[in-house]
This record gives C-alpha cells, sequence and structure tokens, in this order.
C-alpha cells in the first residue's frame, strides 16, 4: 500500500484533531458542510477514516505524540515502499528524503529536518520489532533443524536468559558448542546487532560461534553460516579510554564474509544432516 495522497493525509490529521472531543456523527457533519472544510472531499473523508481504522491510529486518541507526526510515522511505515526497509542506508540526510517521503511531509506541514528525525525514529522502532520477531522465529526453527542434525543434546538457553552470551548449546564430547544465532530475512544484505556481552563472551569462550540464519516468508531457514571470528575482533568498536565504553554494535558484514554451515560441529553431525548445516547450501544464493 502506497503513501496515501496529500487530502487523505490532510483528512487524517483533520479526524485525529477532532475525534478526542467530538462524536463521528458531529465530525462528519462538520466536514462535510462546513466551508473551511471543503477543500476534501467526502469521499477522501471516509477514506481516510478508513485509513485510520486499518493502521490502529483510532486505538488511542489521547496519546501525546503529535498529530502530524502520528499520521506521517504510519504512511511510511505501511507505505511498502521499496526504500523503506533500507532507509538506514539509503537516507542519511534530509535533503536524501524520497519523493513520496517529502510529499507526505508537505501534505501534514512538516518541514524536511521534522520528516528526516521521524523517520529515523520511526525506522528505528520498526526495526527493532521486526528483529526481535524474526529473531524469536529463527531460533526455535534453528533449534529444530539443529536437534534433528546432531547426536549431542540441544538447549535452547535463551528461552532460559538472555545473560549466556550465546543463543544455544550443543552438548558435545568432548568439546561443547555454543551459538550465537542472529537471523534475517533479507536477501541482499546480512547485519548483525552484537551486544557487549556476546562480544566479551566470544573472547574468552573457544566454544562461541556466531551463526546467521536466513528464513523465507514460511519462516523456513533457506540458509546459514557462520561468521569468523577474527572478521567480528577486526570490525567491532574500540574503547578510546576508561570513561567510555562500547555496549552494542551494528555490523553490516560483506557477500563474501559468512561461511556456509557450521564447520564446528565437525563430527557431531548426523550422517543425513541436512546440507545447510553441512556448509553444501550457499549463503548467497
Amino acid at each position: 500500500m502506497a503513501i496515501p495522497p496529500s487530502p487523505v493525509l490532510r483528512a487524517a490529521v483533520r479526524w485525529l484533531e477532532r475525534l478526542p472531543t467530538s462524536s463521528l456523527p458531529r465530525c462528519r457533519a462538520i466536514f462535510t458542510s462546513a466551508r473551511e472544510f471543503s477543500d476534501i472531499t467526502p469521499t477522501q473523508y471516509d477514506a481516510a477514516y478508513a485509513w485510520l481504522q486499518t493502521n490502529g491510529l483510532l486505538d488511542d486518541l489521547q496519546t501525546h505524540t503529535p498529530v502530524p507526526q502520528r499520521v506521517f510515522s504510519t504512511a511510511v511505515t505501511g507505505s511498502g515502499a521499496p526504500w523503506f526497509e533500507d532507509a538506514d542506508l539509503l537516507i542519511r540526510s534530509p535533503s536524501e528524503l524520497p519523493e513520496d517521503a517529502l510529499r507526505a511531509a508537505d501534505a501534514l506541514s512538516l518541514s524536511p529536518a521534522e520528516a528526516f528525525a521521524n523517520l529515523a525514529s520511526t525506522w528505528g522502532k520498526f526495526d527493532s520489532a521486526l528483529r526481535e520477531s524474526i529473531g524469536a522465529a529463527g531460533e526455535l526453527a534453528f533449534v529444530k533443524l539443529l536437534t534433528s542434525a546432531v547426536a549431542a543434546p540441544v538447549e535452547h538457553v535463551a528461552a532460559v536468559s538472555d545473560g549466556y552470551g550465546y543463543d544455544v548449546a550443543v552438548h558435545s564430547r568432548p568439546l561443547p558448542v555454543h551459538i550465537e544465532l542472529k537471523t534475517t530475512t533479507r536477501l541482499s544484505r546480512l547485519t548483525v546487532h552484537l551486544s557487549r556481552n556476546e562480544y566479551e563472551t566470544m573472547r574468552r569462550d573457544s566454544a562461541w560461534h556466531l551463526v546467521a540464519v536466513r528464513l523465507n516468508p514460511n519462516l523456513d531457514i533457506t540458509a546459514l553460516a557462520t561468521i569468523p571470528k577474527e572478521w567480528i575482533s577486526q570490525h567491532v568498536p574500540c574503547d578510546r579510554g576508561t570513561s567510555g565504553r562500547w555496549e552494542s554494535c551494528r555490523l553490516e558484514i560483506p557477500p563474501g564474509i559468512p561461511e556456509p554451515g557450521l564447520a564446528t560441529l565437525g563430527p557431531n553431525l548426523l550422517a543425513d544432516a541436512p546440507g545447510l548445516m553441512c556448509g553444501s547450501v550457499p549463503w548467497q544464493g
């Protein structure tokens, strides 16, 4: 669904500004009879109300977030615009805002700077929620796959606590395997968010490995790869002194870095283990 036309966005603002203190029939009567609101047609007002309903903006009419910002945020999030998923990379300043976002901002009387700030906040919330949901799905799918592929017991430790510094333990002998899992649904980009605890665990735990999995829309694993520890160590931030310390970082991992499969499982893999685990399925298909 594209960003709604400008008249619909303006109508959405008018609905949200008046509904907290007026009934639906009264608002509709005002919009269709008062001259000051006649720049927007009844059909456009109805379209705006339906859009507000669909996107849940009528569920909380008492929020303190300014109405134009709420409408803009919802418009770009639900637009399906191809640029939104990678907005953090594509849009680094107000001058780089796409035309459809600028049109929406203009309709809502937001300056490019205000629209850019709103977009950055909106993308951050969207990305965090998406990472959390696909991360949980990825862990469940990976534990299921791993359990069927190895002879050793598999424990989903992240389901108990997130303090271990890894998500899954394979209790193999003589050496265990500790796996920090990162999940993506993207085909052309692998972004990993690494906490300080995960990094410090990597440094002291030789059994620790960072594994990335890619899910398809059905939440099935279609690719699996290991990220070399050496590469991670070379690209995490550096503390510059005792007064400052990084607690999490984002790593953009180039296509040639992920190593297909999980070679560290070695002899623990069953003879009929899926090719995903053995490294026969490339990360970049």
